[in-house]
């Protein structure tokens, strides 16, 4: 491996959201970068594809390591910089009545809140206005449809030279480059045994008679979900963490928790047209926490679990000063 600082030639594998953060992070360093990616058209095999978008950190805390918040706040500040759509107006948790307990359990476990009661609920959100008297407002958080940040930094990428090459299997030890970054997620695992899958499922509604302006997350007692607004009405609703690596279609159970969850936030959501039914499978290690791991001149970044968009930023600055160290980011503007 050629000595970090005469670096020059970067390629990254794997098109999702940590290979795409990962490029832009050594391209805006002056690198040359090329992005092999399998699939024919982005997003075909990407998890990030059907992510939820939600740069939560200090929400994501109630059930994961500080570790988490810690990297995920940097998030708040790179995704805005590069993807304009981006959506600061915080997050509202909210659970029914008889379930308080569980908005004092979620305080207790987070930070960055500032508890609301039914006025304030229904200042921040009108259409559940009467339906909860108590919840948490993160101020702080954000929020972005993937699909489109993920077009967004493909157009940004390829203004700064970079190709993405669809279509093209590749073994990263196998390149021709100064320096090689593995973000193929859990097609990894060959190279990472103690990766696993996790599978998410998730709905795509077009709800015609509901409007939220930022995610909410129901704290309901048997199928705690959240929700999160696109454009047009739309909302993506999920929840599902399923310790399964099964990876075909979503369960009619699961379909049937989603949507009765969401029925209860909010009845509108009982006549909703479902758009889309997905299921796939997250990269996780045994810790729930990312790893970027060096062997010769490939560095491996996987396990972001459901942090992806949350998290790509900070692993994919922590991958570029190990192999750019000398090099400072070219700080860009949203196209």
């Amino acid at each position: 491996m050629s000595r970090p600082n005469d670096v020059k030639r970067v390629t990254v594998v794997g098109a999702g959201v940590a290979g795409l953060v990962t490029a832009m992070e050594c391209a805006e360093r002056g690198a040359e970068v090329e992005i092999l990616e399998r699939s024919q058209v982005l997003g075909a095999q990407a998890c990030s594809w059907l992510a939820g978008g939600m740069l939560a950190p200090w929400c994501e805390r109630e059930s994961a390591e500080i570790e988490v918040e810690r990297r995920g706040e940097l998030a708040l500040a790179w995704w805005p910089r590069h993807v304009r759509e981006t959506v600061q107006r915080g997050t509202l948790v909210v659970a029914p009545a008889r379930d308080g307990s569980e908005i004092a359990r979620f305080a207790r476990r987070t930070k960055a809140h500032v508890p609301v009661d039914g006025p304030g609920i229904a200042t921040l959100e009108p259409d559940l206005a009467g339906r909860f008297q108590q919840g948490l407002f993160f101020p702080r958080e954000a929020h972005l449809d993937p699909r489109r940040a993920l077009e967004v930094l493909a157009g940004r990428l390829a203004a700064l030279g970079v190709t993405i090459r669809f279509g093209t299997e590749a073994e990263p030890h196998a390149l021709d480059a100064d320096a090689v970054i593995d973000c193929r997620g859990f097609a990894a695992r060959a190279e990472l045994p103690d990766l696993r899958g996790v599978r998410g499922e998730a709905v795509v509604v077009h709800a015609r008679g509901v409007t939220l302006s930022r995610p909410v997350r129901f704290l309901h007692p048997r199928f705690p979900l959240y929700i999160v607004p696109r454009a047009d009405n739309r909302f993506m609703i999920g929840a599902t963490m399923i310790e399964s690596e099964h990876d075909g279609p979503p369960t009619v159970r699961s379909a049937m928790e989603l949507m009765a969850a969401a029925f209860s936030l909010h009845p509108a959501f009982g006549e909703a047209e479902i758009l889309e039914l997905e299921a796939g499978l997250r990269p996780a290690f045994p810790d729930n926490l990312p790893r970027l791991t060096v062997t010769g001149r490939v560095l491996s970044l996987n396990g972001l679990f459901r942090h992806g968009f949350l998290l790509s930023p900070a692993l994919a600055q922590q991958a570029a000063d190990t192999i750019l160290p000398a090099r400072t980011a070219q700080q860009g503007v949203c196209a």
